[in-house]
C-alpha cells in the first residue's frame, strides 16, 4: 500500500472561546486552493450558527469518522477533516482510517446567519480539546464561527505554530473518487420522521468487531412509515453492511428532523452487497454517512473510476470542465453539456476522471456534483493536466486579449492564435485544433480564452509548464 506523509499546517489550534453574548468558534485552516490559487490559511466565513448545539453536533460526527477505524479498530487513524466553502454553504467532509465510510455534513444557508461564503477547500483543525467543548455547547448559547484566519492581513513572522504529519494512503484519496461515482447511480428509496428515525437507528448494533455479519449481508426494505428488516435484496431494499458503522449518526439524533436513504437500484435474487447513504435532516444543514459495501471494504477497490480512467477523452474533456467549475454549489451536467459542447456522457466521464483527483464530490439529498479540491497531491493533479496548466500559464503571462467573440493569444513563441467562440464552442487557428478539430477537446490557447472569459484566476505554475503541452 502506498504512502505519503502529508504535513498539515495551521496558524493557531481551533478553539471554542467564551465571549460576551455567546461564544466563539474559530475553526484554523490549512493550505487550500481557492479561485485565486493555493491560499496558505483561507477565510470562508464569519458569522453565526442558527442552530449552534446541532452544528456542533454535526461537526463532532465528523470528526468522530475522521478519526475512526471500523474495521480492524485497534489501528488508529486521524485525519483533519476537509472544509469546502461553495458560495452559499460549508460542507465538511472527512474519511474512515479504513476507507470504508464517508461523512459530510451540510451547513446549508438557513444554517448560517452572518457574512457570505467564501470558496475553496482546505483542512480543518479539529483537536480534542476543541471536541470537549463543542460537545459542551447548550441548546440556547448563540455560537459564532469563524472558518478562516482572524485578519487576513496578517501574517506571523515565525511560521505556524501547530503543525501535523500524518501518513496518507493512496487508498483515502481514491476512495474519495470512488465513493463520489458510486452515490451518483444511488437513488432516494425510503424517508422516515424524526421518531421512525430515532426508533430504528439506536436499534442497530453499536459494535461490531469489523466481522462480515453472519449468513451475508443485512438488507432493509421500507414498510409503512419505516424500514424493516430482511434477509434478501427484494427489490426497493437497501444494503445495511456493518450497522455500527453508523454510530455516528447517534450525535445528532435527537436533532433530527427526517432520515433518508438512498441506494442503487435492487432487482432481488442473490445479488451481492452494494454502498448506501444514509442521510439525517437537520435544522439548516444535513448529516450523510455513505457505507462502502462491506465493513471489511474501503471505497478505494470498487473500481467505477476505470472506465473514465482508461479513456483519452475522458481526460482531455476533464481539463475543459474543470476550467468551468467555478466552485459552484450545485454542479449541473446539462448545464455543462451546453457550456462546453460535450455530450452530457462525456461530462459525467469527465466528472469522474476529475473526482480521480478529489476535484468533484456527489451530493446524493440534491442528486448532483459540487466542487471542490481535495488539499492532497495537488502536484499530482497538475502533472495529470498539462494542457489546462499550460492554459494557466497563459493567463498569469497576460498572453490573452478578447475583441468580442474573438480572443488572440501570444504563444510562447511569439505566434499569435485566433480563438473562437461560436455558441459556445471554442475554435483556434493553430496546428493542433487544425489537426484535431476539437475531437480531443480543446487546445491550450482555447482553454486559456475559457478562463479569461469566465474571470479564472491562474494559479502559479512552473515557468517550463507552458511549453510542454500542445
Amino acid at each position: 500500500m502506498t504512502r505519503s506523509l502529508q504535513a498539515v499546517a495551521y496558524r493557531h489550534a481551533s478553539v471554542l472561546e467564551s465571549a460576551a453574548g455567546g461564544s466563539r468558534l474559530g475553526l484554523e485552516t490549512s493550505r487550500g486552493a481557492t479561485p485565486a490559487g493555493v491560499a496558505d490559511h483561507p477565510r470562508f466565513f464569519a458569522g453565526f450558527l442558527t442552530s449552534p448545539q446541532v452544528a456542533a453536533a454535526g461537526l463532532l460526527a465528523v470528526a468522530d469518522v475522521a478519526a475512526a477505524r471500523y474495521y480492524q479498530p485497534q489501528l488508529r487513524a486521524s485525519l483533519d477533516p476537509v472544509v469546502t466553502g461553495n458560495g452559499d454553504r460549508l460542507r465538511f467532509e472527512s474519511f474512515s482510517g479504513c476507507g470504508g465510510v464517508y461523512a459530510r455534513l451540510d451547513v446549508l444557508a438557513p444554517g448560517l446567519d452572518g457574512g457570505p461564503v467564501g470558496h475553496g477547500t482546505t483542512n480543518v483543525d479539529v483537536n480534542n480539546p476543541l471536541r470537549e467543548a463543542l460537545s459542551r455547547i447548550g441548546s440556547d448559547d448563540p455560537l459564532h464561527l469563524r472558518v478562516g484566519p482572524e485578519e487576513l492581513t496578517v501574517t506571523t513572522l515565525d511560521g505556524p505554530v501547530v503543525e501535523k504529519k500524518v501518513p496518507l494512503p493512496d487508498r483515502w484519496l481514491r476512495g474519495f473518487a470512488e465513493a463520489q461515482v458510486i452515490a451518483a447511480g444511488f437513488d432516494l428509496r425510503a424517508e422516515l420522521s424524526a421518531d421512525e428515525a430515532v426508533r430504528f437507528l439506536r436499534g442497530l448494533p453499536r459494535a461490531g468487531g469489523g466481522r462480515r455479519a453472519v449468513g451475508g449481508p443485512r438488507w432493509v426494505v421500507p414498510v409503512g412509515r419505516g424500514l424493516r428488516p430482511t434477509t434478501r435484496p427484494v427489490p426497493g431494499a437497501v444494503c445495511l453492511p456493518g450497522p455500527e458503522r453508523l454510530a455516528a449518526l447517534q450525535r445528532v439524533l435527537r436533532h433530527a428532523t427526517a432520515l433518508r436513504v438512498h441506494g442503487p437500484a435492487v432487482t432481488g435474487g442473490a445479488a451481492g452487497a452494494t454502498a448506501a447513504a444514509w442521510e439525517v435532516v437537520l435544522p439548516g444543514m444535513r448529516l450523510t454517512l455513505t457505507l462502502s459495501p462491506d465493513a471489511s471494504r474501503g471505497f478505494s477497490g470498487e473500481g467505477g473510476v476505470l472506465d473514465a480512467l482508461a479513456t483519452d477523452e475522458a481526460a482531455e474533456d476533464a481539463e475543459l470542465i474543470a476550467v468551468l467549475l467555478a466552485w459552484e454549489p450545485r454542479v449541473d451536467v446539462a448545464d455543462l453539456a451546453a457550456a462546453s459542447g460535450l455530450a452530457p456522457e462525456r461530462v459525467r466521464a469527465a466528472l469522474v476522471r476529475l473526482g480521480t483527483s478529489g476535484r468533484v464530490g456527489y451530493d446524493t439529498a440534491e442528486a448532483a456534483y459540487f466542487h471542490r479540491e481535495l488539499p492532497y497531491d495537488a502536484e499530482r493533479v497538475e502533472r495529470h493536466n498539462p494542457r489546462l496548466r499550460a492554459a494557466r500559464a497563459l493567463v498569469a503571462a497576460g498572453a490573452v486579449a478578447l475583441d468580442g467573440p474573438v480572443g488572440t493569444v501570444t504563444a510562447e513563441d511569439g505566434h499569435l492564435h485566433r480563438v473562437r467562440d461560436a455558441a459556445g464552442v471554442l475554435s483556434c487557428s493553430c496546428p493542433w485544433w487544425a489537426r484535431y478539430r476539437g475531437g480531443r477537446g480543446p487546445c491550450k490557447h482555447a482553454l486559456a480564452v475559457r478562463m479569461v472569459r469566465r474571470g479564472t484566476a491562474a494559479q502559479r505554475v512552473p515557468a517550463a509548464a507552458a511549453g510542454g503541452a500542445r
